[in-house]
């Protein structure tokens, strides 16, 4: 069995870390807003999301956050 070393975050590296992953989903989030305008605005339609869409949404960005919480492990 092989010990583990535990290591632990000042509070200044966690308030680091949350400033650069909110600045970080806000400008995706940003983004991802700007590009469903965009198509909207080019097929001159109404922006329509199904809750079937946005389930599908939901499951991709759960699948993420999952997939940032292991990336240490």
């Amino acid at each position: 069995m092989s010990e583990q070393s535990i290591v632990q975050f000042t509070q200044k590296q966690k308030t680091t870390a949350l400033v650069i992953g909110g600045t970080l989903g806000a400008l995706v989030g940003l983004a991802g807003a700007y590009l469903l305008a965009q198509n909207a605005e080019r097929d001159q339609k109404p922006v329509n999301i199904s809750p079937g869409e946005g389930v599908k949404l939901a499951v991709l960005v759960l699948g993420l956050l999952r997939s940032i919480a292991t990336l240490h492990e």
